[in-house]
C-alpha cells in the first residue's frame, strides 16, 4: 500500500529550468513522491524536473538522497506514490488518473551499477535481449547489435562468452544493450562505481562522445562530484528527497544555494572577515589578519549581510595562490602563515597552516614552488569570484 503524501514540499532553491538550453523536451516530471514501507519519512518530495533532448542531466547527492528512487520511477522500476511523468507529449505516469506504464513500454535505456550482464550469453545475445521485446529479429537484429557495438568500441567481441570480458568491457556491453532498442532516454546508475580510477576517467569520456553521437537524452545518477561536473549539462543536488539547486555543473560551483551544495560540489575554505562595502554587483569582504585590501564576493545565499557585518568568505583552493614568503611584510591582500606540515601528492603540494587571524587550514599549493614544512607562507586570494555566508555561530 502506498504511503500518504504529506503536504510539505520544499521547493528547489533554484528554478528547474534555469539555464535551460532550447530543445524540445524529452522527459518532464512533477510532483513526484515515493515512501516507502515502513520509511519514517519519504525517499521523494515533491520532485520536479525537465530534461531536453541531447542534455545530461545528473542527480547528485550522498547516499540515502533519493537520487537512484527518481531514476527507478523514471523507468517504472519504482511506483510513484504522486505526481506525472511525461516523455515528451506522451504521459507515463499519472497518479490521479491511475496512469503507470510499464518499464517495457517507456522505451527506456538502462546501465545498472552492476552491469547485469548475463553470464550465460555471449555479447551479442547479452546486447540483442532488448530487441526481443520489439519483436526484431533476423538481420535486422544482428544489424543493430553490430552497430551497438562498434558504437561503444566492442566491434568484433559478438562471440565473446560474457564471463571472458573485462569490467571495462562488461560496461561498454551494458552501454551497447541499453542503446540498441533505441530508447527515447537514457538512465545510468552509478555506471562507474566498480571500475578502478583509470578506467573511471576513460569511460566518462566515452559516455559523453557516444551521447553526442546519439543525440539522447540521459539521466544520470551519482555521488561522486567529479563525474557529474565533468558529464553534466546540468545538475540538480538532491538532499533527503529534495533538489536542492538545479543549474549548469560551473552556476553549482560557483554560485552555490546554500551550505550544503557548496560543501558537497567542491572544496571550500572558510575565512573569517569584515563587509567593507556592498552594491547591486557584490560585496567587499576584509579578511580577518590581511593587512590591506579586500575580497569581492558574491550574496548567493542572500545573507543580506551589511557594511560592518562579520561573515564568512568561501574560497576555492584553486583560487588561493601559495607561495614562501621572501620578506617580512606580506604583500597587499595577502594572509600570512606557518606551513605546519607539507604533503607531496603528485600534481600539488597539500599543506596545513596556521593562518594569522584565521586558524588552522588544509589548502593546496603548486608543486613547483614548495614550501618547506615549518616556513612561513603566504596565501594570495584572487581578486574576485567568491562567494559569502553567515558567521559562524559563537558558543
Amino acid at each position: 500500500m502506498a504511503a500518504t503524501v504529506t503536504p510539505r514540499a520544499p521547493t528547489p532553491l533554484a528554478p528547474a529550468t534555469a539555464g535551460a538550453p532550447e530543445r524540445p523536451v524529452a522527459v518532464r516530471f512533477e510532483g513526484l513522491w515515493k515512501t516507502y514501507l515502513n520509511a519514517a519519512e519519504p525517499a521523494v518530495r515533491d520532485l520536479a524536473l525537465t530534461i531536453h533532448d541531447g542534455e545530461i542531466v545528473t542527480l547528485l547527492g550522498p547516499s540515502g538522497c533519493g537520487k537512484t528512487t527518481t531514476l527507478r520511477l523514471v523507468a517504472g522500476l519504482e511506483t510513484a506514490d504522486a505526481g506525472t511523468i511525461h516523455f515528451g507529449d506522451r504521459v507515463v505516469v499519472d497518479t490521479a488518473k491511475g496512469i503507470s506504464l510499464p518499464p517495457d513500454k517507456r522505451r527506456v535505456g538502462m546501465v545498472f551499477q552492476s552491469y547485469a550482464i548475463w553470464p550465460h550469453m555471449t555479447v551479442e545475445e547479452n546486447v540483442a535481449f532488448p530487441l526481443k521485446a520489439q519483436n526484431v529479429g533476423g538481420k535486422d537484429a544482428r544489424t543493430r547489435v553490430d552497430r551497438a557495438l562498434e558504437l561503444v568500441g566492442m566491434g568484433g567481441y559478438q562471440k565473446r562468452p560474457a564471463p571472458l570480458l573485462s569490467g571495462g568491457q562488461q560496461q561498454r556491453v551494458a552501454l551497447a544493450r541499453a542503446v540498441v532498442a533505441e530508447p527515447h532516454v537514457l538512465l545510468l546508475d552509478e555506471p562507474f562505481s566498480n571500475l578502478d580510477a583509470k578506467l573511471r576517467e576513460q569511460m566518462r569520456v566515452e559516455v559523453k562522445l557516444l551521447q553526442k553521437r546519439l543525440g539522447l537524452a540521459v539521466l544520470f545518477v551519482t555521488h561522486d562530484q567529479t563525474e557529474a561536473l565533468g558529464l553534466s549539462d546540468r545538475i540538480a543536488v538532491m538532499r533527503d528527497g529534495v533538489v536542492q539547486q538545479f543549474g549548469s555543473s560551473r552556476h553549482l560551483y560557483e554560485q552555490p544555494a546554500n551550505e550544503f551544495v557548496r560543501d558537497f560540489v567542491g572544496k571550500t575554505l572558510l575565512f573569517r572577515g569584515v563587509v567593507a562595502s556592498r552594491d547591486d554587483e557584490g560585496v567587499s569582504v576584509r579578511l580577518d589578519g590581511v593587512r590591506e585590501g579586500a575580497v569581492r564576493a558574491l550574496d548567493t545565499s542572500g545573507t543580506g549581510a551589511r557594511t560592518g557585518d562579520a561573515v564568512r568568505v568561501a574560497i576555492r583552493p584553486e583560487d588561493l595562490d601559495v607561495v614562501p614568503a621572501s620578506a617580512e611584510q606580506a604583500p597587499e591582500g595577502a594572509l600570512v602563515g606557518v606551513a605546519d606540515a607539507a604533503l607531496f601528492v603528485g600534481e600539488r603540494v597539500e599543506y596545513q597552516v596556521d593562518v594569522e587571524g584565521q586558524g588552522t587550514i588544509l589548502i593546496y599549493g603548486d608543486r613547483h614552488t614548495r614550501a618547506r614544512a615549518g616556513a612561513r607562507v603566504w596565501r594570495k586570494p584572487r581578486p574576485a569570484g567568491h562567494t559569502i555566508w553567515p558567521a559562524e555561530k559563537r558558543a
